[in-house]
C-alpha cells in the first residue's frame, strides 16, 4: 500500500516505535527511524526523503512543535499520536492534522496516514 514510500516514526515509546514499524514494514513501506526525540527526527527530515510521517506529541526532548513545523512547511502528510493532549499551538497551527490517541492499534493509524497521503497527492 505504501508502494516503498518512506514513512518518518518519531516515537519515544520503544514498543509503540517498534509495533508502528512492523506494520509500516507489512504495507510495504520503509521505515525511517524510528527517532526518539524532536532533534533526532528533525534530522532524519534534513536528511532523507520523507513521505508521510506519524509523530508522538511529547517526545523525550519536548514537545513535536518545531518537527509539526518543519513537516508542514515541506507539505508532508503526517499524523498526530499521542497519549496526552495536544498542545493548543499545535491544534492552533495545524488544525487539519488527524491528532489520534492512544492506544490504536498500529493498522488503525497506518489507515488513517494513507487517508492524508491521497489527500495530500
Amino acid at each position: 500500500m505504501f508502494s516503498e514510500a518512506p514513512i518518518l516514526i518519531v516515537e519515544d515509546n520503544l514498543y509503540l516505535a517498534l509495533d508502528l514499524s512492523i506494520a509500516v514494514e507489512e504495507m510495504d513501506g520503509r521505515v525511517v527511524g524510528p527517532a526518539s526525540s524532536v532533534s533526532e527526527a528533525l534530522t532524519l527530515l534534513a536528511t532523507h526523503d520523507i513521505a508521510a510521517a506519524i509523530v508522538d506529541c511529547h517526545l523525550a526532548d519536548r514537545d513535536a512543535l518545531p518537527l509539526a513545523r518543519q513537516l508542514a512547511a515541506r507539505k508532508v502528510p503526517f499524523v498526530i499520536h499521542t497519549a496526552t493532549p495536544v498542545p493548543a499551538v499545535i491544534a492552533e497551527f495545524h488544525p487539519h492534522v488527524p491528532i489520534l490517541m492512544k492506544p490504536l492499534r498500529a493498522e488503525a493509524v497506518l489507515t488513517c496516514l494513507l487517508n492524508e497521503i491521497r489527500k495530500s497527492g
